[in-house]
Order: C-alpha cells, then structure tokens, then sequence
C-alpha cells in the first residue's frame, strides 16, 4: 500500500459535519482548582491547540494517550479524534483546554468481537453507537450504488467462462455543440439482446478481430448494492478477522495497544535525508530513546549512533539493494529481492517501512514475499526512493502487500511508478491484479489515480469503423492493463462515467474530463518502458520449499 504514496494537501483537514473543532481561550484561562493537572489521566478527551495546515489555530478534540514526566514537567502524547495518526504529537500542558476534559467512563471488561478482552479501560473512542448519536458524531451510511456487475458463482468458478461485457464508445462528439460529450456504449451481460436483429460487433484488438459475445437474455438488469464510499478497497471476501500466518500483511486492528498507537521512533537518518517517522515500528527497545536512529542507505541496518553508523561504512560494500537488477532506465532503477535469500535486508526494510505504514503488520518470516525496490543512481550509488512487496504465491490475486515511497520523494510520481511497474509484472506474468487491502488513505487516493488515468487512456484511444461507436468489454479493459475487473468497474463507478440509457449501460465522457485526464498526462513524466524491464516469473507452486 502503501501503502503510502504521496502526501495530499489538507490531509489533517475534516471533512463537513464532523465534530470536536472547538474554538476557544487557550488552556491558561483554567485554574488548576477547576482541574487539577495530576488529574489528567489516560483516555481523558479534551480540545488541544494545533498549527492546521493553513498555519492557523485550532482546537480539535484530542485523546490522552500517555502522560510522562521530564524534570518536572508534564508531557502529553495526544491523539486527534478523526485525524490520521501521523498527526498524533507530544503537547505540553499549556496547550490544553482543560474547561471542556471528558474523563473516562468506567466499563465492565466484555470481550471483543475476536472474544479477547480490552486492551484498556473504556474511553469515548470505544463507546456504543448512542454515545457518538449522543455528541453529535456522525455515524457512516452505506451508499446505495446503482450499478454492479454480479455473474452466477458457477461462472465465475470457470475461468474463461464468464461472458464479455461490451462496452461501445464514440470516437467523434458531435459539432455545434460546446457541451458536448463523447460517449461509451456498455451493453449488460444480461440485457436482452435476440441474436436474430443484433449482430456481434467485430473490432480490433491488437492488429486482431475480435468478437464482442452477445449478452444473454432473460434477467433483469438493474440492481441495486450497498457499498460505502471507499468501495473500491473493499474485497469481496471482506478483511479476515485476524490476520493469516502464510503471508498476508493486514494488521489485526483489535489487537492494538498504548504502546503500538504511540510513536516510538523519533528521528531516522537514512543517507543525506532525516525522516520523522509516522507510526509505530517494532525497533529495539533500547533504540526508542535515541533521539536519532541512523541506517544505513543501502543495507538498512541501524545503528546507535553517528560513529557506529561510520565504522559500519567502512565494511559494507554494498551500493545497492542486494537481489537482481530487473529494470534501468535513465538513473531509476528497480531491484529484485527474495524475502528467503536476503533475509536481514528485508526484515530491515519491512522495519523502516513499518514507521510510515498503519495498516500492515510486520512479520520476521520473510520467506514468502518478494521485494521490489526502487532505486536512483548517482555518483555515490543506488538510493532507495521507494518498494513494494508481493507474495510469491496469492491465492486472492494480490500484485501488492505493501507499497510505500518515502517521504523525501514523495509528490514526485514515484508513487505511481511504482503501481505502474507492479502492474507490468503483472503483465509478464499473464494475470490481472489487485493490491491486499485495505488500502491506506494515500495508498488509495494513488490507486484511484492511476486505475482512472489508465482505463480513460484506453477509452480515449479507441477507433470507430464504420461510424459505429468502438466496442469494448470490461474483461478486455483488464486484460490490457492487467487490472482486475473488480477494480475497473469500481473505477467507472467513482469517475461517474456509467449512465443507463435505452437498455443499455452507456460511459459518458465529458469534455471536463477529457480536458483533466490530458492536463494530467501531460505532468506524467515518469513512466515504465516495458522495453527495458528484463524479467522472468517463476512459477513458485512447483517448488517445494521457497
């Protein structure tokens, strides 16, 4: 997912109608007889002074994670109700609004949903639903969607065995008009269509004819799903319960603590950059208390202190990731690395990664992934700008377990290259993809670009014959690409492209995004030259032990 792509604008900003921005005098104005300092404790609520984005104050509602003492004075790592936890920071008392501090109920101890007791005492954050009814928090209702494409479980079972789904689009908008619009014909599976008066359309596909399969008759088209607004991270399987020893990097979100919702990193030096680490990583106990945590840029090993890092650079011969270079173009480069053959260079990657990604959890047994990690040469050697993981063998049809670009390179399209390039193995390797999920915030915001810029490149370059609209078919928009299905119609759905008109599921392209996809190609630099990748997949079922 990282995964973590670039950082947006306003990513600590609320979104409408969400609660616990409060305004008001600084935490001074409170007497401490009102009250008293000592009395803060652990899971406490209360508005907290912060710097937003637009560099002015604010007082969003925050929770107490932890209180410590420095010499006398009292420090509180605060963690802000609805922001991510990238945001999450260590305030003093003055920062406080100690008028507005919600204590913490007290809870008979019940167990979870996984039948493991609580990790602590009740706070706000894990009261029933009437709680957040009762402050005003707004509770998620599902989206009603429109439009899904839902085939028998049998057909699905077969590969192969699931009709086409045409899509038709029209190369030429039509004249005298200024709010035109170019539009794409998708025809239903299951819209009825006699084979008497309609014949298949033929068009082509990679200097080949196709046949576009008619669609079958007899069942009603329209049908409504429930879906919520990030439905395109959503699997069909849904998010296990607790997260699957063979492999899978979902983090089991009951399980966490105060110790693994607290930062514990404070600084990382990694080559000429300094990086302020996001979230918890599982690094020695002893190192947490550093103030600066220095690797090194191309083992990643890390050591205690700038000295201990020099004498480490005396014997570390390496210039680059270990592994094989698969791709060289320009100075990026891409490294392919076996999670069993490099062992201590993965477990040290997934360790770094770790402080920049919240979703994933983090396994020392490496064997069954493979790490790809993105480089840019210089005179001095190979840095690393960024990776991402993938199971040697996934049985959802995951290309991606963990995504991430540093924070140095990020806004940078690496972001995107990466996707792209993880998307061109798929594409050696015959399958369509998808990454695990879920996705992290800009992991998702990354992969909605992409899918978007990517299928609109493939509507857009669509020919008519005949001055017949272009066909195309979902399955065909994914096996060029290698995008899975699910995720291309996700795409349609989000781009709001999908309109039902005589019978027919109709994609309408307007000139606004049309215009938007151009402008946004044209910033694309970066991108993969499939001339250049050198790579071969193995096929990992027939060997008995990676």
């Amino acid at each position: 997912m990282a995964e973590v792509v670039s950082p947006v604008p306003g990513a600590g900003r609320r979104e409408p109608g969400e609660v616990g921005r409060a305004r008001g005098p600084p935490a001074a104005d409170c007497g401490a007889a009102l009250c008293p300092q000592g009395e803060i404790i652990e899971g406490c609520r209360l508005p907290v002074l912060r710097r937003n984005q637009d560099n002015e104050d604010e007082w969003p509602l925050a929770e107490i994670l932890s209180v410590k003492d420095i010499s006398g004075r009292k420090l509180f790592y605060v963690h802000y109700i609805d922001f991510n936890k990238r945001l999450d920071e260590w305030v003093t008392h003055e920062r406080l609004d100690l008028k507005k501090i919600q204590f913490p109920k007290k809870e008979a101890k019940t167990p979870t949903k996984n039948g493991l007791p609580g990790s602590r005492p009740g706070s706000p954050e894990r009261e029933v639903p009437a709680s957040a009814q009762a402050s005003g928090k707004t509770l998620p209702i599902p989206v009603q969607i429109t439009l899904r494409f839902n085939l028998p479980k049998e057909r699905e079972a077969i590969p192969g065995g699931e009709p086409d789904q045409p899509l038709s689009s029209s190369s030429c908008l039509q004249p005298n008009h200024r709010s035109t619009k170019r539009k794409v014909e998708v025809v239903s599976p299951a819209t009825p269509v006699p084979s008497e008066t309609a014949p298949a359309s033929v068009f082509p596909q990679n200097g080949s004819a196709r046949r576009a399969v008619a669609a079958q008759p007899g069942r009603k088209r329209k049908s409504n799903c429930l879906g919520t607004d990030e439905d395109s991270q959503d699997s069909s399987d849904g998010i296990p319960s607790a997260p699957r020893m063979t492999g899978s990097l979902v983090s089991d979100r009951s399980h966490d603590d105060i110790v693994t919702r607290m930062k514990n990193i404070e600084c990382i030096e990694l080559g000429r950059h300094r990086l302020k680490p996001w979230y918890f990583s599982p690094y020695p106990q002893e190192l947490t208390t550093l103030p600066v945590l220095y690797l090194c840029e191309f083992c990643l090993k890390y050591g205690r202190s700038l000295k201990c890092l020099q004498r480490h650079l005396t014997k570390c011969d390496l210039r680059h990731p270990p592994g094989n270079e698969i791709y060289r173009k320009g100075t990026i480069s891409f490294f392919e690395i076996d999670g069993r053959k490099n062992k201590s260079y993965s477990q040290n990657l997934c360790l770094l990664a770790k402080c920049f990604l919240d979703h994933k959890t983090l396994y020392y047994d490496t064997d069954p992934f493979l790490f790809y990690v993105m480089t840019e040469y210089d005179c001095k050697g190979f840095h690393i700008v960024g990776y991402f993981s993938k199971e040697k063998e996934s049985t959802e049809d995951y290309n991606v377990a963990c995504i991430l670009t540093l924070p140095p390179y990020q806004r940078r399209g690496y972001g995107k290259l990466l996707i792209e390039f993880s998307y061109e193995l798929s594409k050696v390797e015959g399958k369509t993809g998808t990454p695990e999920k879920p996705l992290s915030d800009l992991g998702l915001l990354s992969y909605r670009s992409y899918w978007s810029q990517t299928i609109l490149e493939i509507l857009m370059g669509l020919k008519s014959e005949s001055g017949e609209r272009p066909q195309i078919t979902i399955n065909e928009i994914s096996e060029i690409t290698s995008i899975k299905k699910e995720d291309v119609i996700s795409t349609l759905q989000y781009l709001n492209l999908i309109n039902y008109y005589k019978g027919q599921y109709i994609l309408t392209l307007s000139e606004d995004i049309v215009d938007g996809h151009e402008r946004a190609m044209l910033k694309r630099l970066l991108r993969i030259d499939s001339k250049c990748l050198h790579f071969t997949p193995k096929d990992w079922s027939k060997r008995g032990k990676w």
